[in-house]
């Protein structure tokens, strides 16, 4: 159904509150915003909106209302789930122009910024006040605040300095009323409902980011990088437990196996042992003495879980590369293959080992490898499944084994997702995680903000009736009933 009102006629309304250029409607101009960074996903939306000023946003709101417009709000586009995926009803609502930097607070070591502000241009506008943002997601060159808000992104740097969630101050949100609330503060409390917390990872279901208040720190005094390889998989993911079990917060701490190994090294060569199956890279830091003392206990440790070789960074220089075969582990894994498909999913520490060898076993029964790469301090894993969407079949394969993995997260305890948000990719996975009665107070919170559902449709929740029916085919036939949007 396309509405009470024809594309023509519902472009012509928001032509009245827009510049010309700010619509559009045409197919190329439109085939650009059919999918985010999940490409298997795709659809085109009956418009693009592109508005620089609230105001204009507040007018469009109120178009999308009176006429029961679904409005999907985009940033950068690089969500990993289809978050961003547009409605084939709806208008597609890009938030790139939004992007200034309103404010950097010295004093109270806050930034205030517009949502299409880019994760790295907080900290590149912060820096010459020795201040940085912590969050940083491995698309942070391009990535929008607005959307690290939907999807409470974290980060290499998220398990000493929190996800977006825990970096966050004040939010300014625009209903689907057209009504501005102004959530939290540059206080570190407020009192009522904690709205601000329920808004972060919300997925654009509750409202459209205005502007958001982020915490700035100072960079720390010094900061000191390892890198440790292992001759088993399972020998990094227990050598992760030792050193987060002896107090150690490191403000980094990932992991590579020797797939990913091998494609950093053909891609960039950061200098990985060739040898191993596995690397830790393991950043601290601190003050000089303080520094030290972690970098020779965390050194013990690592030897103690039988790391065949331990480095540590010589200069900044070196740390960089260190850090460089990580940061760029995702095209670098491109080149192996035709396609991926990037999976999030987070798990207690302790089940790294096992659950790493279960993916392994998993890789071998669908036929498809699987390189993993990923934030081992907090456990939030990133399997990359790597498959040929020109080969029938192997697509389809591909989800059903990301189904699988998931569904062991949230088996030995944890959760489908740490960072990527839920979107589209991972409905049925919800099924699993969540009871009757739990997805029903979610509806119920999305009714509550939006009783005609038409934030963001179709994301993060599913149904009872989709439920019900992927709880019958997964038991039954061991098949996934897909989302019903048309895949790539």
């Amino acid at each position: 159904m396309r509405g009470s009102i024809s594309t023509t006629d519902l472009a012509k309304q928001f032509h009245n509150v827009l510049p010309k250029d700010a619509v559009l409607d045409k197919d190329e101009q439109l085939r650009p915003y059919e999918c985010d960074a999940l490409t298997a996903y795709r659809q085109l939306p009956r418009l693009a909106l592109l508005p620089s000023k609230i105001e204009e946003i507040q007018a469009i709101v109120k178009i999308c209302k009176e006429y029961k417009i679904p409005i999907v709000a985009r940033g950068a586009g690089t969500s990993l789930s289809g978050g961003a995926l547009p409605h084939a009803d709806g208008i597609l609502l890009n938030l790139a122009k939004l992007n200034k930097i309103i404010e950097i607070d010295v004093h109270n070591r806050t930034a205030t910024v517009q949502p299409g502000v880019r994760n790295l241009a907080i900290s590149e506008a912060a820096e010459p006040h020795g201040l940085y943002y912590a969050p940083d997601p491995s698309s942070q060159i391009a990535c929008t605040i607005g959307g690290n808000i939907a999807e409470n992104s974290g980060g290499v740097h998220c398990l000493k300095y929190g996800l977006t969630l825990h970096n966050i101050l004040a939010l300014k949100i625009l209903t689907v009323d057209g009504e501005i609330l102004e959530l939290g503060g540059k206080n570190l409390d407020s009192s009522g409902f904690d709205l601000l917390a329920l808004m972060i990872g919300s997925e654009g279901m509750l409202g459209i980011t205005l502007e958001a208040t982020v915490k700035l720190l100072p960079h720390p005094h010094d900061r000191k990088v390892l890198l440790a390889a292992f001759d088993q998989i399972q020998k990094a993911g227990d050598a992760v437990n030792g050193i987060i079990s002896k107090g150690v917060i490191p403000a980094g701490l990932e992991m590579l196996d020797q797939l990913t190994i091998q494609a950093t090294e053909m891609y960039c060569s950061p200098g990985y042992p060739s040898n191993a199956a596995a690397i830790l890279i393991c950043e601290l830091d601190g003050f000089d003495e303080e520094l030290e003392t972690q970098v020779q206990l965390v050194k013990k440790i690592l030897i103690d879980h039988q790391a065949i070789e331990v480095r540590v960074a010589k200069d900044n220089q070196e740390a960089e590369l260190f850090w460089l075969g990580r940061k760029a582990s995702f095209p670098a894994l491109g080149n192996l293959t035709p396609d991926y498909y990037c999976m999030d999913g987070t798990i207690p520490r302790k089940h790294l080992a096992h659950v790493l060898e279960s993916i392994s076993n998993l890789s071998v029964k669908h036929s498809l490898r699987v390189a993993n790469v990923f934030h081992a301090g907090d456990g939030n894993l990133h399997p990359v499944i790597l498959y040929d969407a020109n080969v029938p079949g192997e697509l389809e394969t591909a989800e059903k084994l990301g189904g699988e993995i998931l569904e062991l997260c949230v088996e030995v305890g944890g959760t489908i997702t740490g960072e990527h948000g839920v979107g589209v990719e991972k409905l049925n996975q919800m099924c699993v995680q969540f009871s009757d009665a739990e997805l029903n107070t979610f509806h119920a919170i999305k009714a509550a903000f939006d009783e005609d559902g038409l934030l963001n449709p179709g994301k993060a929740i599913p149904t009872l009736h989709r439920c019900a029916e992927f709880g019958a085919m997964h038991v039954h036939h061991g098949k996934l009933p897909h989302p019903d949007i048309p895949r790539f």
